[in-house]
């Protein structure tokens, strides 16, 4: 049995290298200049926050999950501070974005609700309708009145996921019209912010602050592996949801709790991001230079729309866009630069593209000199 097992293991690996489209793990290059990573304001780095890691550092772990031993003060301090920053009623710790999205689909929608939700939504999304037992239809991208002309098909409480910004398009969802149609119609709306959180608002709030949506929206997914630079998320909502959450979200019971560094860190963090305004709009500039000078690279396609993550495209259609891609990417990383080729099955077939992030501490040079490599590139490869 056990070898019939791996036989078929090993055919199925086979046939993602037959693909092209077999994933390995491979350690950052140092020294390369970041255009991938999520650390949009170099806070993994910050002097701060890593100074509240080392004044942390007198234990290892949390020792238990939050309901055991796992809980502290300094825990409940930061979901006070994650709440009151972010203007919402309550926040509960999870371990990462993936966890806390799986921990509210699996637990507050139930068997007889209804999920809508964007084509485009990430696989922890996914995964977490899956594991409710909810009906759950998906809408087309971006599009509210496709959503609309599905609501017909909805049953008792009626939810509707989105991102606030989308991990591999880089485009935001229309809150605003989406909020709107919720209000209306009596939907509950849950927006996952993991890429949002930080960047957007006065002091980083996120794009549901940005637009003054906290009173429509049902629940929020804060994340701290991007623009926080350090580990963990919440679900921000009213004190009713951190409750239910608390005695039937499965990924937050049996979890062992953050340990005390990453709470620190967490806690610096947020400390910091009210001071990053002038980071934020140079992070902004920087995004629609970039967009400008690759969309002027013959054979590339940028679309406009994007923020901060950007989809490089072909822009025809070709055959061996893949081998392409990676080929580009290659060319970037010898030249100096952290650049990804994502493709199929992280995104659909036909649509791969290189993922470029743009960060605070980024400059015109480089993404000028990025540009050029790219373009020479393509001249080569043409």
């Amino acid at each position: 049995m056990s070898a019939d097992l791996h036989q078929r293991l090993s055919r199925q690996l086979g046939q993602r290298e037959a693909e092209g489209t077999r994933r390995r793990l491979s350690p950052a290059a140092p020294g390369l200049v970041d255009f991938s990573s999520n650390d949009y304001l170099g806070l993994s780095r910050h002097p701060a926050v890593l100074a509240a890691m080392r004044d942390a550092a007198g234990a290892a772990g949390s020792t238990g999950s939050r309901l055991l031993t796992g809980n502290s003060a300094a825990t409940e301090r930061l979901e006070n501070t994650l709440a009151a920053f972010h203007q919402a009623e309550a926040a509960l710790l999870f371990n990462s974005g993936y966890a806390a999205n799986l921990g509210f689909f699996s637990a507050v929608p139930r068997r007889g609700d209804t999920i809508f939700y964007d084509d485009a939504s990430h696989a922890s999304v996914k995964d977490g309708i899956r594991a409710s037992h909810a009906t759950a239809y998906r809408f087309r991208h971006n599009d509210v009145a496709d959503l609309e002309r599905r609501l017909s098909r909805a049953t008792g409480a009626v939810f509707v996921a989105v991102e606030a910004l989308y991990s591999m398009d880089g485009d935001q969802a229309p809150l605003r019209e989406l909020a709107a149609l919720c209000r209306q119609r009596g939907l509950h709306l849950v927006v996952d912010e993991a890429h949002t959180n930080g960047l957007y608002g006065p002091r980083g709030e996120g794009l549901v602050v940005d637009q003054g949506l906290t009173e429509p929206v049902f629940a929020r997914i804060v994340t701290f592996g991007k623009a926080l630079g350090s580990q963990g998320a919440a679900v921000l909502g009213s004190a009713v949801l951190r409750d239910f959450l608390i005695n039937f979200s499965r990924p937050f019971i049996y979890t062992t709790a953050l340990p005390p560094v990453a709470t620190a860190a967490l806690e610096a963090a947020y400390d910091v991001l009210p001071t990053l305004t002038a980071g934020r709009r140079h992070l902004f500039d920087l995004s629609d230079h970039l967009k400008s000078r690759l969309n002027a690279v013959p054979g590339l396609r940028v679309p406009t729309d994007s923020h901060v993550i950007h989809p490089v495209f072909l822009s025809a259609p070709t055959r061996n866009g893949s081998s392409i891609l990676r080929a580009l990417a290659t060319r970037a990383q010898t030249a100096g630069f952290d650049v990804r080729p994502i493709v199929a099955p992280t995104v659909p077939a036909g649509t791969e593209r290189l993922r470029l992030i743009v960060h605070s501490y980024n400059t015109a040079t480089e993404i000028d000199a990025l540009s050029k490599t790219l373009g020479v590139g393509m001249d080569l490869l043409g």
